[in-house]
């Protein structure tokens, strides 16, 4: 019996089953092509390698964020493991109304339901970093990262002392006995570094942080759709061969798909997991022989109101539907 299933069998959570109910496949989910008897009915659900290994198959969840805060992280993180995930990256430690929670009891948590937190979103400064540290080994996480730029504006010299102190953390980190920082890129980093008077130099933010960051310390985590995004406002390169160059510089990558919108600036709107365009069979299958050293995090930030018909929005049918979708995909 797979874990998933043992999962299933085993969930006694009434909101657990209540969830899991509310997110069951209909008939016309399967015929449009996207939810669990869909990606189970596909052609690669069985036959060759798994693109993303369902022991490194996790969720961000600021996906989830909206369940978080009106229903707490004990049922959320119940459901998530019914699922089928085995690993979660926190965007905060709060849970809205339901009461203060501490690391420990986050962590009880995910011991009870079979789950690893392996990394973090939250903003580390040079006051804060010793405690988060501390916090993301009570959790047992082996990275700690941030979701936002770590510097302001474009020139050379702010990310190039961004870079610098982030180094001095990640030896604190290190030292501290986790594997290191990763920084979280949006498609801002894809975008041309300035001079100090403004002008357009030869590199790219990304570049200047992949020149500067020690990689022993500090590591990447590409969000693929924001890639993508910078690949359509700021052209001349492709993602996947930044994965490729170095894949021990991305433990963790972000599964975030996008639909083409020629109308929008960005080119691409965020959408559930198997019903864009990013290229995700060719991008996974060039990176297989590296697919033991990643983490591959499902994120949609929009899964709390938006969802492929005839699906209502919910961010954990999205989540089921697009645990399936990823653990179809085959090289």
């Amino acid at each position: 019996m797979s874990r998933r299933n043992l999962l299933k069998a085993l969930a006694a959570s009434s909101v657990a089953v209540g969830l899991g109910a509310a997110m069951a496949p209909t008939a016309a989910s399967a015929a449009s092509g996207f939810g669990p008897a869909a990606a189970a009915a596909g052609p690669t659900a069985s036959s060759g390698v798994r693109l993303v290994p369902v022991n490194r198959l996790g969720i961000q969840l600021f996906t989830v964020r909206d369940k978080v805060s009106s229903l707490g992280f004990r049922p959320v993180l119940e459901e998530l493991a019914n699922i089928g995930y085995s690993e979660i990256e926190f965007a905060g430690y709060t849970q809205g109304a339901n009461g203060a929670i501490t690391p420990a009891q986050i962590r009880q948590l995910l011991d009870d339901n079979g789950l690893r937190a392996v990394g973090s979103h939250v903003n580390l400064n040079a006051g804060n970093i010793d405690a988060q540290i501390e916090i993301a080994n009570v959790l047992g996480m082996p990275y700690l990262g941030q979701g936002g730029a770590i510097a302001s504006g474009r020139t050379e010299a702010a990310w190039t002392t961004a870079a610098q102190n982030w180094n001095v953390w990640g030896q604190k980190a290190k030292a501290a006995g986790l594997k290191g920082l990763y920084t979280h890129t949006h498609n801002g980093e894809w975008n041309w570094a300035t001079d100090a008077a403004g002008a357009n130099t030869s590199r790219r933010i990304y570049d200047v942080l992949w020149d500067n960051f020690d990689p022993d310390l500090v590591k990447f985590e590409m969000d693929i759709y924001w890639a993508y995004v910078g690949k359509h406002q700021y052209p001349g390169f492709e993602p996947v061969e930044y994965l490729q160059r170095d894949p021990r510089r991305f433990p963790l990558v972000h599964l975030k798909d996008g639909k083409i919108n020629p109308a929008s600036g960005n080119g691409y709107d965020i959408i559930e997991f198997g019903a864009g365009n990013i290229p995700y069979q060719e991008i996974l299958s060039a990176l297989q022989r590296n697919r033991g050293q990643r983490y591959g995090m499902y994120e949609q930030d929009n899964a709390g109101n938006t969802a492929v018909a005839p699906n209502t929005p919910n961010s954990l049918g999205n989540a089921a539907r697009s645990y399936e979708a990823i653990a179809a995909l085959r090289g």
